[in-house]
């Protein structure tokens, strides 16, 4: 099933002995288009310090009470590195934070999360020797850039086709499995067609690089006005999702998912 990221930043998170926060913000890697950190607001409990929470810390969610319950106490948020949130966050503090919670590194490996497709998937031998080479080799090469970006700093981004405007970003839909972002919600210009809202899958996207910069996709506006009309306010189901990959003549992200578990599990 699939969720909105501007629903999540209202959910609590949960601790095994008590409440942390609010979600405030969520981070994701613009090579995977994956969530990798909640931003968790701790509010009066730790004087609005804001930490980071990975969904591989993630239990089963509460999504009627809008809860995330998370496999780590407070006293050990109390004492997790310190990050601030409001600046680009380095490989260099990733590994901090992996290490500090015994989490595996996410790019450690074939799969989305590292070893495994999805957080929390068992992994064999043979990825738990490979992400144990890489770890060492992520720790030589620390500096590098993580990819990370902000959802709330992305929302209200523009949109371009290959031949003009198409709108601003919106929101975010994410896979709740996977936490893989499946869709972009482009909210289209007023003056084009009349506000309508439209789904661009991170695939299709040709350049997203820049603070400031429009994210550029790899479609023609007359080919987005033509694709199947995409309810807000309604779930989106496999069947819509398969009609409009059709309409783009793309094979849909669930086909490359089935050929990254496969290779995951070698």
């Amino acid at each position: 099933m699939l969720r909105n990221v501007s629903d999540l930043r209202s959910y609590a998170v949960r601790a095994t002995d008590g409440v942390i926060g609010k979600i405030d913000d969520l981070f994701f890697d613009d090579e995977h288009w994956a969530i990798r950190y909640f931003v968790v607001d701790t509010g009066g409990w730790l004087s609005g310090r804001k930490v980071l929470m990975s969904p591989l810390a993630v239990g089963h969610p509460d999504w009627m009470g809008q809860l995330l319950p998370v496999a780590i106490t407070r006293a050990q948020v109390k004492d997790s590195p310190d990050v601030d949130t409001e600046k680009p966050v380095s490989r260099q503090h990733e590994i901090a934070h992996a290490d500090y919670y015994g989490e595996q590194y996410y790019w450690a490996g074939a799969g989305m999360w590292g070893p495994g497709a999805f957080p929390g998937n068992p992994v064999t031998e043979r990825a738990i020797e490979e992400e144990a080479r890489i770890r060492r080799r992520a720790i030589a090469r620390a500096s590098d850039d993580s990819h990370l970006r902000s959802c709330k700093a992305m929302t209200g981004h523009p949109v371009h086709a290959i031949d003009g405007d198409i709108g601003h970003l919106e929101d975010f839909l994410v896979d709740e499995h996977t936490w893989a972002i499946r869709y972009l919600i482009v909210a289209t210009s007023n003056y084009w067609w009349g506000g309508r809202h439209v789904l661009v899958a991170p695939q299709w996207i040709e350049d997203a690089r820049g603070v400031e910069a429009a994210l550029c996709v790899d479609l023609t506006r007359q080919a987005v006005k033509d694709a199947p009309r995409y309810d807000s306010a309604a779930q989106l189901d496999r069947q819509q999702e398969q009609g409009m990959y059709e309409h783009y003549g793309r094979p849909g992200y669930w086909t490359a998912t089935k050929i990254q578990d496969a290779a995951a599990a070698k």
